[in-house]
């Protein structure tokens, strides 16, 4: 067999085994948010804040701050309860790889250079239910607030992305979602999110 004949086939195997694996890992996730709500109540509260941000008349304005507060508890509330049951998910299939490209089961091989989804999970649950708009005094403080709890999401649908697929294509994914990068992102969270974060994965 010559070198040509062996790169494809390894080749085809390594491609054949990541395509497994990233199924097995969107079957997972899957089966814990799909008790939920949390995405349909993320797009609700992300065109809520929007709407409110668009809005230059105070009043009108304060009203729908108003209405977004039940949302963003139950956002809260169910991220939490995602938080508590993911937790429970079997430790050697919730390791993720800190390189940018997957390569099947790399994680397993090298688990220094990884993270625990559970963990990542967790602090987006704090991070979630820490900012708290509703909390807010005045309007400048909710337009704040607002802001750095969309980044929050954005991180943390960054950080599904990057369990189910790679850090590059979480990246792109959400560069073409929202056409914000995601360094953008990471500057926008609350300093305790991005310092527990960075060490999470390694960085810091």
């Amino acid at each position: 067999m010559d070198f040509f004949t062996l790169a494809i086939i390894v080749t085809i195997a390594v491609y054949v085994l990541k395509r497994q694996d990233q199924r097995r890992r969107t079957r997972l996730l899957a089966e814990y948010l799909g008790r939920l709500q949390i995405e349909k109540l993320m797009g609700s509260l992300i065109e809520g804040y929007l709407r409110a941000l668009g809005e230059s008349d105070l009043q009108r304005r304060t009203q729908v701050w108003a209405l977004l507060e039940g949302t963003e508890k139950s956002l809260a509330d169910q991220f939490q309860r995602f938080a508590e049951d993911f937790a429970r998910a079997p430790a050697e299939q919730v390791r993720v790889s800190t390189l940018p490209l997957a390569l099947p089961y790399v994680e397993r091989i090298y688990p220094q250079g990884s993270f625990d989804m559970r963990d990542m999970v967790k602090l987006h649950a704090r991070s979630i239910g820490a900012v708290q708009v509703h909390a807010a005094q005045d309007d400048e403080e909710r337009r704040r607030r607002a802001f750095m709890l969309t980044a929050e999401i954005f991180l943390m649908q960054h950080s599904c992305h990057w369990f189910c697929k790679s850090l590059t294509v979480a990246s792109v994914r959400l560069l073409a979602r929202h056409q914000t990068s995601y360094e953008q992102v990471l500057a926008a969270v609350s300093p305790a999110t991005r310092k527990s974060y960075l060490q999470l994965i390694g960085k810091r």
